[in-house]
């Protein structure tokens, strides 16, 4: 498998490759950008907090670096259907109903997210799931005009999900609106082998915390399935945590470098209304989002190791290779990315761009890249080779 996936991204990179991964509904040919209000918000959340982070998206620039799904997760409905067994919006909080909020969002150039589950119940039990209602909750969603389904996995009566998740995928096809179809199966039974041929994106790892030890064992677990992600289907290691307080900014900043590298949908988790600025400058770095938005879509991983001192690196579009130097370590050390590991051969000359620091390097570099990180942060380039 490993010399597969070699030979794949070499012939990705040189172009002998169309990789089309992900269900063939021309949706999520890069990862997914937007935001979620599960991380911050859970189950309290209303149709104000919708609107106003649409808002935010615009005011702040984020829109315009390509953040466009608002997606609402968890707990908007009331708990039973209606009538006609139709999902109904809680009217305590989303007094307006769906349809006006995808309109509103929609006015603003965004999309709308939602949230369900393959099972009898949601997550949080405070409404019904669509197991066994998945052509009517498709129709819905679609008649609403929502753009992207996140799909969970609770209360599901200990079906398989690959029983229960193409009957979605189906009915998400024939509900008449292109709607990104989002698998949130926590990577039980290694979806990475069979969700490509039904979903856009599906989970590789259980739920994220805001705390550091979450997100380098999610970076770790999602790192074995690289080579199954590509242009339609993506790896999905669970939403951002950048902003929510739990971690440094450093922290954050790894987060956020190691979500693009790895081709991760970037789903904000923050109350975006009141973010800082440093927030703001992590989330809508333009150099680091056009790794993760890079047109080639291989997914980077680690390629090297010596204790905590990590080398991530992946191709990019055009020869380049993008680098993150991770030092997951508790005190400032050197880290060495080698020529070798990171797909070029020793004799190529590279010129090397920092990504945070948005300067070149003042040198032209062969064979290694060398350079001191602080402790718990990373540096992170594009190599553009120059010679060879």
């Amino acid at each position: 498998m490993e010399v597969m996936s070699v030979l794949l991204t070499v012939l990705l990179t040189i172009g002998l490759w169309d990789q089309t991964n992900g269900v063939s509904n021309g949706i999520g040919k890069t990862p997914p950008m937007g935001w979620n209000s599960w991380n911050h918000f859970a189950c309290s959340i209303d149709e104000s907090i919708i609107r106003g982070t649409a808002d935010a998206l615009i005011s702040t620039g984020l829109s315009k670096v390509g953040y466009e799904y608002v997606n609402i997760d968890d707990c908007w409905g009331e708990q039973n259907r209606d009538a006609q067994g139709n999902l109904v919006a809680r009217a305590s909080t989303f007094s307006s109903g769906i349809k006006a909020l995808a309109d509103y969002v929609h006015s603003k150039g965004l999309k709308l997210g939602i949230y369900s589950d393959a099972g009898s119940y949601t997550c949080s039990k405070t409404m019904p799931g669509s197991l066994g209602h998945e052509e009517q909750d498709a129709k819905t969603f679609a008649s609403w005009g929502v753009d992207y389904l996140k799909y969970d996995n609770c209360n599901n009566g200990g079906t398989q999900p690959q029983k229960r998740y193409p009957t979605m995928s189906t009915a998400l096809s024939n509900s008449g609106r292109s709607i990104f179809y989002s698998m949130c199966e926590w990577g039980d039974q290694n979806p990475a082998k069979w969700a490509p041929a039904i979903a856009n994106s599906w989970r590789t790892t259980g739920d994220i915390e805001d705390k550091w030890d979450s997100i380098t064992s999610r970076a770790d677990q999602n790192d074995q399935w690289a080579s199954y992600a590509g242009p339609g289907g993506w790896n999905d290691p669970d939403m951002l945590e950048v902003g929510n307080g739990g971690m440094t900014m450093e922290e954050y900043r790894s987060h956020f470098s190691i979500w693009a590298l790895i081709k991760a949908p970037l789903l904000i988790g923050c109350d975006l209304r009141s973010a800082s600025s440093e927030t703001l400058g992590i989330l809508g770095n333009q150099e680091v989002i056009s790794v993760n938005q890079d047109p080639l879509g291989v997914q980077g991983k680690k390629v090297s190791k010596q204790g905590d001192l990590e080398v991530w690196a992946g191709p990019l579009s055009n020869k380049r290779v993008a680098v993150v130097l991770w030092n997951r370590s508790g005190s400032t050390s050197s880290i060495t990315a080698k020529w070798k590991d990171i797909g070029l051969s020793s004799n190529t000359v590279v010129q090397a761009r920092d990504l945070w620091a948005h300067s070149k390097l003042s040198t032209s570099l062969q064979g290694n890249l060398t350079s001191s990180v602080d402790s718990h942060a990373c540096k992170m380039y594009i190599l553009t080779p120059t010679s060879s």
